[in-house]
């Protein structure tokens, strides 16, 4: 049953329990309240000025870089500094803050952890909260779990580097409300680990750690960095103790990663080249852009031009700074079956070799089976280095818009249209089931990867595309197909499973949000109405 329940200037949706009181005690909620009152305001102007650019190009007018910041472009500033513990970063783990994954990734063959409250979770309050109590017990080392058959796991004495993603900018926390309105999750994400364990982290020679997804401009790195800023004078400690890692998976950043590193100079450490979002955040920006339509999802890979663009002006841009060029998702599960492991392990080595071989800083994996593979990768191409802050990349061409902007050859093909439609529906229906991190077909699926399968579609369907066997894509088409793939993915896993789970629901969000003219910009956003 609701209960509103007010604190400070913010109300509650639900009265606490005995783990909310753990973690929403008195002195936390006055520091969480404090940034969302001065805070609020601004992200929601904001994420106005998004709408306000996506309008520009859909009119015509592309994403390119600002003439208005030439002086930050060309100045010889660097960041702040990176600690001494995110000095060497080579394989980084990531997953949900769930307590057992926390417990496998920290003792996984890593240097850090990416715990997510993001992409990777579905975020009902229950696995906010508990996420926060399972870092927090993490940090202290006083962390265990014990699985329905008895077995313990325990944390290692030597874990991994801890690094929280908050959620991004466009998305709320339903259960708290400032003024009447949702507050923004990425701050309630936030305000709450820094405020319980900044302490613990720092007296352990580490420090709060921050990765910070979504960004669309410099306007919005400069927020969190106020943010930031706000946060360390409260609580009176110098400037640049909390360090960020920014994901450039938009667009509209890549852009602006000279002036993402400069307005975060005292708090960044690096950018990501988040992949799989930045192959979504592609379509949705060219959405009214017929030709800018990719092909199958499994044919837009890192080799194709416009993606190796992104990745190398990400490194030479990064190291001219001296901040941290990260790699992105390796996707992969490894296979009980000997030899299809093999093949899976050689393209995780070749996917590497090329990040390492460009100047990348490290790689993520999405299951500890993949770390000892690119660990050996990284290994080699570092040497007695701990990072490749020397490869500036200083005589390579200049990458221009248009490079940046150029779409990659490749069929649409039927088969590719059906494994979008089950990949989506499976992670949809896994998501508002409260899983956010789902194996589907031998890859780790979390929330971009069901982005980019459902956008694929929608923009097919937009500009009238046709698949490789001539069929023209249609919503008529997309319907029929999911009716029939329903069936496959029913078969597939069982009639007791399909009953049990909520895939006629995912299915119907699938169908309004692949079909309605306007597109819904994240799945995120209306399937967070499904869950509690």
């Amino acid at each position: 049953m609701e209960q509103q329940l007010s604190t400070s200037t913010l109300t509650f949706i639900n009265s606490f329990n005995q783990q909310d009181s753990r973690v929403l005690t008195a002195e936390a909620i006055v520091f969480l309240s404090e940034l969302v009152e001065k805070f609020a305001a601004q992200r929601e102007s904001l994420l106005q000025e998004r709408l306000v650019r996506q309008k520009k190009i859909d009119s015509g007018i592309l994403p390119d870089f600002i003439s208005e910041t030439h002086s930050i472009k060309n100045d010889n500033w660097k960041i702040q500094n990176i600690p001494e513990d995110l000095q060497d970063r080579r394989v980084e783990i990531t997953g949900p803050v769930e307590r057992k994954m926390v417990i496998n990734a920290l003792n996984a063959n890593v240097k850090v952890f990416m715990a997510d409250f993001e992409d990777s979770l579905s975020p009902s309050w229950d696995k906010l909260i508990d996420g926060q109590i399972n870092l927090s017990d993490a940090i202290r080392g006083d962390i265990s779990y014990t699985n329905e058959n008895g077995k313990v796991y325990q944390l290692k004495s030597d874990p991994a580097v801890l690094i929280a993603r908050v959620r991004g900018l466009h998305l709320d926390e339903k259960h708290v409300l400032f003024e009447g309105k949702p507050i923004p999750g990425g701050l309630f994400d936030f305000a709450l680990y820094f405020f319980h364990n900044y302490a613990t982290l720092l007296e352990k020679g580490s420090g709060p750690y921050f990765y910070i997804p979504k960004l669309e401009s410099w306007q919005e790195a400069k927020w969190w960095s106020d943010v930031f800023s706000t946060a360390e004078d409260t609580m009176g400690l110098p400037r640049g103790t909390i360090k960020a890692t920014v994901l450039i998976e938009t667009l509209p950043a890549v852009f602006q990663m000279d002036e993402i590193l400069y307005y975060m100079r005292h708090h960044i450490v690096g950018l990501n080249c988040g992949r799989w979002d930045y192959i979504f955040s592609y379509i949705k920006t060219l959405k009214e852009h017929s030709d800018k339509v990719l092909p199958d999802r499994q044919v837009v890979t890192m080799t194709q031009s416009f993606l190796s663009a992104y990745s190398r002006l990400l490194i030479k841009t990064c190291h001219r700074r001296g901040a941290f060029a990260m790699g992105g998702m390796s996707a992969f599960i490894p296979s009980k079956d000997e030899e299809e492991n093999k093949a899976i392990l050689a393209k995780v080595k070749a996917d590497k070799e090329l990040e390492a071989s460009n100047g990348h800083d490290g790689s993520w994996v999405a299951h500890p089976g993949l770390a000892d593979t690119v660990m050996n990768v990284f290994n080699q191409a570092f040497g007695s280095h701990k990072n490749q802050l020397h490869v500036l990349r200083e005589t390579d061409p200049e990458i221009s818009a248009q490079e940046l902007l150029q779409p990659c050859e490749g069929e649409r093909t039927e088969e590719g249209m059906r494994a979008n439609i089950r990949v989506a529906v499976q992670y949809i229906e896994a998501w508002i089931s409260g899983n956010g991190c789902v194996p589907i077909y031998g890859l780790m699926e979390d929330a971009a990867t069901a982005e980019i399968s459902r956008t694929s579609i929608w923009q097919w369907i937009r500009h009238g595309k046709s698949l490789s066997n001539g069929e023209k894509v249609t919503k008529a088409l997309f319907e029929e197909m999911l009716d029939e793939e329903l069936q496959v993915i029913q078969k597939e896993l069982g009639d007791q499973r399909f009953q049990n789970g909520r895939f006629r629901e995912a299915a119907d969000l699938m169908r309004r949000i692949t079909t309605q003219d306007e597109l819904i910009e994240f799945l995120t956003i209306p399937g967070y109405q499904l869950i509690d």
